[in-house]
């Protein structure tokens, strides 16, 4: 990594979680194979502190066998921006041979369905590795369509206008809209969130609903990270503005996930039986105990400088980050392996 993009993302991982607070027993056992436990439920209670630390594995072979059902994050456990992750392809796609559903659920602000065809598929993710995709873009499309008619200002890049097609939904400047749609900078290898703050006020003035279209503060792109709408969207909400999250931590989007599954298996397990994946506190760790599901969280995503790098995350770091949020995870991993 070069030297500008180290400093880009220690200003990034700024937005992610601040911690303080330490597990000496999880620094033990992501050190020292014999201290970790059996899998079990009782890792994590939703919503309070664990019983016992979250144990880090090697494989998810191990804990598989406990679930009929993945939603598996994209961005930072699939691919990073540039490469698939092959081990991660292999592991899902291995799952799905034994027999498990695998719904990848992202918050990238296109429609589902594009972001397979245009990104996965270039990037070398084997359709063999999931069943289905659903996006805060496909979200965003269910919202912009219940809003017919009325007049949006887009703040975001060209690639993006997707989300419009087929819609009674009129593009206009800011000066005559009805609402806004972010879905990120207009250029986010040179931007910063603090380039909107005059967009900001004047939507702020004219007391604008915002929909943001992916929710995410920052996901990797290779080596470097890069800011995402819901950077701009938090600095929105903080000047008083109105907004709307389309994709992860939200329900919507957990909801629309389950139907793609039911419709995928032809049955949809108990909530006991679904697992998520994820390298995200915020969206991924949040979205899950949210909802009620389990939780598998990968370190080497966008908090992998921050806990000392991708190939030996630091345990008492991650544990600062757990501690900070009050979030846990049943089960931590370096990387999706199987």
């Amino acid at each position: 990594m070069n030297d500008g993009n180290a400093h880009r993302n220690r200003a990034l991982q700024q937005s992610c979680f601040r911690s303080n607070g330490n597990f000496a027993l999880l620094t033990r056992r992501m050190h020292d194979p014999s201290e970790q436990p059996p899998i079990s439920r009782d890792h994590v209670l939703v919503g309070f502190m664990p019983l016992l630390p979250p144990p880090f594995i090697n494989h998810f072979a191990s804990l598989a066998g406990e679930y009929d059902l993945v939603l598996s994050d994209v961005w930072g456990v699939v691919h990073n921006g540039v490469a698939a992750t092959r081990t991660a392809c292999d592991a899902l796609a291995r799952f799905r041979k034994a027999g498990g559903c695998v719904v990848l659920i992202t918050n990238a602000p296109r429609p589902g369905e594009l972001v397979a065809r245009f990104t996965l598929d270039s990037l070398g993710v084997p359709r063999e590795a999931y069943d289905g995709i659903v996006s805060s873009g496909d979200v965003t499309h269910a919202l912009i369509a219940a809003r017919a008619g009325m007049r949006v200002f887009h703040v975001g890049p060209q690639r993006d206008l997707g989300l419009f097609e087929g819609l009674d939904a009129p593009l206009t400047p800011l000066e005559t809209a009805d609402y806004v749609v972010c879905s990120g900078l207009t250029d986010d290898t040179v931007e910063t969130p603090q380039d909107y703050h005059r967009i900001i006020e004047a939507m702020r003035k004219r007391a604008l609903p915002m929909i943001c279209a992916n929710p995410d503060i920052v996901v990797e792109r290779g080596d470097a990270l890069v800011y995402c709408a819901g950077a701009i969207a938090e600095l929105y909400a903080a000047a008083g503005g109105s907004v709307v999250y389309a994709g992860k931590p939200h329900r919507p989007i957990y909801e629309e996930a389950l139907h793609i599954a039911e419709t995928a298996s032809g049955k949809l397990p108990r909530l006991e039986r679904m697992l998520a994946i994820g390298d995200s506190v915020r969206t991924d760790l949040k979205g899950a105990v949210a909802f009620g599901i389990d939780c598998l969280f990968v370190t080497a995503g966008i908090h992998a400088e921050e806990l000392g790098g991708r190939e030996n995350p630091d345990a008492g770091a991650l544990a600062q980050i757990f501690a900070a949020a009050g979030l846990f995870p049943n089960a931590v991993m370096r990387q999706l392996v199987w």
